[in-house]
């Protein structure tokens, strides 16, 4: 009895010296971020430093970033940053067959959900702006600067850039010997260790119920996840109508018009948080079938896909490995 009575203290008091939860949040990337650890020492202002380093760097709207530069071909020559991106991104392109392509921004743009004003939307002008798109005609020159094959390419990573930007704040904690941690940046995730409760992370994945102005919670599913990064894409929020008819912010770079699949959201579980989210970006451009095949030659990537029946019902179809993550 004596020994017991020893061991619930010895435990009380290991628990009082554990560090606390702390909760930071804030404005980035155009986006709310909320990132909650457990750390003696508040690290709210290197954390914001570190992603001002990615705006810096992969921000299309900050006038003097890295990839503004490039656009605007007043400096060809990468960060580090920026670098990461484009390979990553080189990566993804050719698995999904160009479905992932960061030289969209032309066509994005034109579509009115870019970093400049719609233009021309007519056939004529939609098949102009696709010669300007397609990463092969980017390379990076031997000299560190890179070679656009037309100058009026131009690059968008808004489809990498969050979740890279959530790697960049994982890759700091861990430097600084945070263990447990999640981090969210406008829905991208990277989570590692347990929460306040000591359980893995519990992850909402919402409904995709049109919403553009973003204030519905309701969700579809909760994820309980730890050790990995997600993302989850959909058109449920950044969409307009004109004329009648829904256009999404998904461009298909290989044909130059928003998306018209079947698939709603789509949610994947990667290693880190960028590859997920130009997965799930990926994944809204192929539609289900396609995506279901790339999922079965890549194991490394889990999915959960929301899509549309052709009776107007939704439909659910998530990956085996997805399984041992869904809580309810």
């Amino acid at each position: 009895m004596p020994f017991l009575v020893l061991l619930i203290v010895g435990t009380v008091l290991i628990l009082k010296k554990q560090s606390p939860y702390q909760t930071d949040q804030g404005l980035v990337f155009g986006t709310v971020y909320k990132i909650t650890y457990q750390s003696a020492e508040n690290l709210k202002e290197d954390i914001e430093a570190e992603l001002q380093k990615v705006d810096h760097s992969l921000s299309p709207f900050n006038p003097n970033s890295v990839i503004t530069h490039i656009n605007d071909n007043t400096d060809l020559t990468p960060d580090s940053l920026f670098l990461d991106v484009f390979r990553l991104a080189k990566e993804v392109s050719a698995v999904t067959h160009g479905a992932f392509d960061i030289t969209v921004a032309p066509l994005v743009n034109a579509w009115g959900f870019g970093f400049k004003s719609g233009s021309s939307i007519d056939p004529a002008h939609i098949d102009s702006l696709r010669q300007r798109v397609g990463i092969d005609k980017v390379e990076l020159a031997p000299d560190g600067t890179l070679h656009k094959q037309d100058p009026n390419i131009q690059l968008d990573c808004s489809a990498i850039a969050k979740g890279y930007g959530v790697d960049c704040v994982a890759r700091l904690l861990d430097r600084k010997g945070v263990r447990n941690y999640m981090i969210d940046i406008g829905g991208e995730v990277v989570v590692k260790g347990k929460n306040p409760q000591q359980h893995p992370w519990h992850i909402g994945v919402n409904k995709p119920i049109d919403d553009s102005l973003s204030v519905n919670q309701e969700l579809q599913t909760i994820l309980s996840i730890t050790d990995v990064g997600m993302a989850t894409s959909g058109n449920y929020r950044n969409f307009y109508y004109r004329d009648g008819k829904k256009y999404a912010h998904t461009i298909d770079p290989r044909t130059g018009y928003p998306v018209q699949h079947n698939i709603l959201s789509s949610t994947v579980i990667a290693a880190d948080c960028a590859t997920a989210d130009a997965y799930a970006t990926s994944f809204m451009v192929l539609g289900l079938d396609s995506s279901k095949a790339i999922c079965e030659q890549h194991p490394e990537l889990e999915a959960y896909f929301i899509y549309s029946r052709p009776d107007s019902t939704n439909g659910i179809y998530f990956t085996k490995g997805m399984k041992k993550y869904i809580l309810r």
